[in-house]
Formats: structure tokens, C-alpha cells, sequence
């Protein structure tokens, strides 16, 4: 899960990309970067922590051009490295710069490929440099001198043809334009817009439609799985369909979690989807618990707090925010280790005592991952004086990992993996616990784009939308990305840089 954005404007658009990457900053707290091109320069800042924190004055007076891309990241491939912070760079042809959000799952296969086939090195364990080298190697094979827009789109044709998994992308050619593509499922999210100023039309392209409507560009469309949109640097727009073979199917974890309640997300509205799931909810509690006796519903804050509202007003029950969040504390699920998920959880959330003592408090939470944060909260909310503690979950239990670009690599560290339901709420200290239902959850999602084929629900159900995953992969996955592993690749990239400085 990363945050990317791409503008060509009619002026410096160092400042927009920066309220934009702002707006995004929840899709990524580990490092942050810009690049703009001036001419045929370009000027880059890149470095791990927040955007606020990233990009200082100085470092924004030499971000200078009319177009650039920016991102913000939090590892699930690699580490943590600032040197795998992007937009990434080759210098051939022409002087590319990429932004990715997602996973490739078949970067092993494309990274020995590079090497024997197309002479390219590797010097990142991340995927991202992968993808960047298979584009700009396709795009060698088939430009002149200067890149002309077909010859972008048969470049992304072979990238498709190559590159398995997740990827919405942003590249930026140097003085020439940038291009947004979309992996042709259309799992993650990646959409343009327009805006008119007096000097002409400015275009950005972003993984979120709040970004474009906060700086006040109006949306355009969706990129479309397969599809390439490339803007040139003289405001000319040109889009394609690239792959051949597509299935429309977005990630409905980005409704459930991921994405800000105020965006719309391949013409479905984040907002009325959480809604939805509080009803659903409230339906089926109603089902198995008609003579319920809920005093009053609490959300985990935020993105519970959307789906609790209709929920207590369906059950007719008190909703009440007895639990208040310390905004200064990064989101405990891509925090990246359990020890830190665990410190940070009595430092992010304290109780209002007025609204537990005494009650049987029904929780309210978007997910349940590892458990951490909800047995943490579950005993606070005891601490506080309820009665009973029940905790309801607006999406169905997670029990599978994750291919496609969201941190779930370790099927162990997961509540739910090989656990009853009865098992999980024992784990967690509640007195009951109720999961959303997959096919509930599916039509909460489901809006007006008729275009949608499917949804991808693979860390519910397992089924992987691209295919090619099987248990040696997972294992492989598995054994790159658990907690373990990436203490081991900070802790030998922190060595690297502390040598770096002696020498």
C-alpha cells in the first residue's frame, strides 16, 4: 500500500504535489519522495519518514519544474531503507522515473530475466526497481530519438505481456510527459483529473480522488485495467487500452481500510460502502441476537467510525466515541514490527470512563489482523469499568496473506489463521465476537460501475485474481516478509549506512 501522484502543470507544481502527497499520507508513513523536470533536468528529494518531515524549505525551493511525480511508501517488499524510497530512476532512454504502488508477483523470475536477457542490474531488493527496468528496457526496444505516445503504449503492452501481480504506476519521462498505467485487474486504485487555470489545463493523476479534489481538479476517469494515460508535457493528453486480456477486479480491502472515507474508488463511494457494512453488520446481529443487550456501540477510531454510525442506528442504540485517538500516532497496522504495534497502542488510544463503566459496550473495528490492537483495547475497555465487552469486525475474518501490495505476509501472525471464531474471541478477551459475511461485504462494495467484474478478496478467501499463487510462493513470501525478516534487513541497513559514515 503506497500513495503516488503525477502533475503536469503550467507552473512549479513542487507545492500541489506536495498537499497531495499530505492528503495521501495515510497510504504510507515510512518515506516520502518528489521529482520534478525542469527542461531536461531533473531535481529529486527522497528519504524515509513523513512528507512534513521529508521535504523542508530548502528542499522544496530546488524542486523546480512544470511536471513530476511523487510518492509515499510503506515497505511490504524489501526494507525500509531510504534507499528503496521512490519515484526510482534509470537513465536510459531518455531518463525515466517511476512510482509504484503494489506487489509484482513474478519479480524473482522478471529480475533474472533483466540480468540474462535484457543486461539490466538490480541494485534494490524492491520490486518497484523491477518494474522500472522492464518498462525503460521495452521502451529502448522501440523509441527513436523522442518517444511518441505509440510508442509509450507498446511499451506498456509488454510490460502487461511480462509483469505479474499489482501495480498502478506513475513514470515521468524526462521532458517529455508522464504516464499513469494500471495492471490489467485493476487491483489498486490509480485515477486523472483536470484543471483549468489561465495559462490552460493543468492534469494530475493520483491513487485517490481526494487528492484531486482537495487542490481542485476535476475528475476525469478512472484508469482502466490495462489502459495508460499519458500526458504530455505540453498538456496534451493521450490514453490506451494496453493488455489484451482484462478482468476489473479492484481490491475491496481499499473500502474496508485502506483508502480515505472521502474518496470514490473506481466510481464506488468509500463513505456509502462503510455505511453499508454497518448495516450489514446491524442485520446480523438482528439475526442472531435479537434480544440483544447492547447499551451502547463504540467505533476504533477512524475507520470504524463511519460503518458504528448506521449500525447503533439500526439496533437503536447509544453510539458514543468512548475512545479517543492520539492523531500524532502513526497507524499501528503498518507500523513495521509487532513490538512496535504493541507499544503503540496504549500510546494511540485512551478511554472516556463515562461511556464504559457499567455498560455491555459493543467495539466497533474496520478489521482484525494480528489481534494486538483489539486485545490491547478489549482490556482497556474492562479497565474502564464494562460490564461485557463485545467486538464486532466490518469485514470477514483475514486469514490468508497478501500478494498484491498490502503488508499480510505471514499467515502465523494473523488472529484468525486456523482459529473458530469462538477460538479468536478467547484470544481476544471478548464476550462475543461477530465477523462481517464475505458475500455482505462484496455487495456493501458493489456500486453503480457496472465495468467491475469482481472483486479481489484474496486474504479472505484465498482466491488470488491473477493466478500463479501457489504454497511455494506464499512460503517464499512468507519467509521475505514476516517481522522477522525485515528486522534483519533494517538492522544490516542501518550497518551499511553506519560504515558509509566512517568511511
Amino acid at each position: 500500500m503506497c500513495g503516488i501522484v503525477g502533475m503536469v502543470g503550467k507552473r512549479a507544481v513542487n507545492y500541489d504535489l506536495y498537499d497531495a502527497l499530505t492528503v495521501l499520507q495515510h497510504r504510507g508513513q515510512d518515506a516520502a519522495g518528489m521529482v520534478t523536470c525542469e527542461g531536461d533536468r531533473l531535481h529529486l528529494r527522497k528519504h524515509n519518514g513523513l512528507v512534513r518531515d521529508v521535504f523542508r524549505q530548502a528542499h522544496m525551493d530546488s524542486l523546480i519544474g512544470e511536471m513530476g511525480i511523487a510518492h509515499v511508501r510503506y515497505p511490504t517488499a524489501g526494507s525500509s531503507s531510504s534507499a528503496e524510497a521512490q519515484p526510482m530512476y534509470v537513465n536510459s532512454p531518455f531518463g525515466i522515473c517511476l512510482a509504484h504502488n503494489g506487489n509484482l508477483t513474478n519479480d524473482d523470475e522478471l529480475n533474472e530475466d533483466l540480468f540474462r536477457a535484457d543486461r539490466r542490474h538490480i541494485n534494490t531488493s524492491s520490486d518497484s526497481e523491477v518494474l522500472l527496468n522492464v518498462f525503460s528496457h521495452e521502451l529502448q526496444n522501440i523509441s527513436g530519438l523522442r518517444p511518441i505516445p505509440d510508442d509509450i503504449f507498446k511499451a506498456i503492452a509488454r510490460v502487461h505481456e511480462r509483469v505479474i501481480g499489482a501495480y498502478a504506476v506513475v513514470a515521468l519521462i524526462t521532458g517529455h510527459g508522464i504516464v499513469g498505467f494500471r495492471d490489467p485487474c485493476g487491483i489498486r486504485p490509480i485515477l486523472y483529473g483536470k484543471r483549468e487555470t489561465v495559462n490552460g489545463p493543468e492534469y494530475m493523476i493520483a491513487s485517490e480522488s481526494v487528492a484531486l479534489n482537495v487542490l481542485g481538479f476535476d475528475v476525469i476517469d478512472d484508469i482502466a485495467p490495462g489502459e495508460a494515460v499519458y500526458i504530455q508535457s505540453n498538456g496534451k493528453v493521450h490514453r490506451k487500452q494496453c493488455a489484451v486480456d482484462t478482468v476489473y477486479s479492484p481490491c475491496i480491502f481499499e473500502h474496508v481500510y485502506l483508502a480515505r472515507p472521502d474518496s470514490v474508488i473506481d466510481g464506488i463511494s468509500v463513505y456509502k460502502a462503510r455505511l453499508k457494512m454497518g448495516d450489514k453488520l446491524a442485520d446480523k446481529i438482528l439475526r442472531l441476537r435479537p434480544d440483544h443487550d447492547i447499551d451502547v456501540i463504540i467505533p476504533i477510531p477512524d475507520t470504524s467510525c463511519t460503518a458504528a454510525l448506521p449500525l447503533a442506528h439500526r439496533l437503536g442504540v447509544k453510539y458514543r466515541e468512548g475512545l479517543v485517538k492520539n492523531r500524532y500516532i502513526g497507524r499501528t497496522f503498518i507500523m513495521p514490527d509487532q513490538k512496535e504495534r504493541k507499544a503503540s497502542v496504549r500510546r494511540k488510544f485512551s478511554t472516556v470512563e463515562l461511556e464504559f463503566r457499567g455498560k455491555n459496550v459493543l467495539l466497533v473495528d474496520d478489521s482484525i489482523i494480528r489481534g494486538t490492537t483489539s486485545k490491547q483495547i478489549v482490556q482497556m475497555a474492562r479497565d474502564a469499568g464494562a460490564k461485557k465487552v463485545y467486538l464486532a469486525s466490518a469485514a470477514p475474518p483475514v486469514r490468508y496473506q497478501n500478494v498484491y501490495g498490502i503488508d499480510m505476509p505471514d499467515t502465523r501472525e494473523f488472529v484468525a489463521h486456523g482459529n473458530t471464531i469462538e477460538e479468536i474471541a478467547e484470544y481476544i478477551g471478548v464476550d462475543w465476537l461477530i465477523y462481517q459475511d464475505l458475500p455482505d461485504l462484496i455487495a456493501c462494495a458493489s456500486g453503480i460501475n457496472k465495468k467491475i467484474d469482481r472483486f479481489d478478496t484474496s486474504i479472505f478467501d484465498a482466491d488470488y485474481v491473477t493466478g500463479g499463487i501457489d504454497e511455494t510462493y506464499l512460503t517464499r513470501l512468507q519467509s521475505r516478509r514476516n517481522d522477522d525478516a525485515k528486522t534483519m534487513r533494517n538492522t544490516a541497513s542501518v550497518e551499511v549506512i553506519e560504515l558509509h559514515n566512517q568511511a
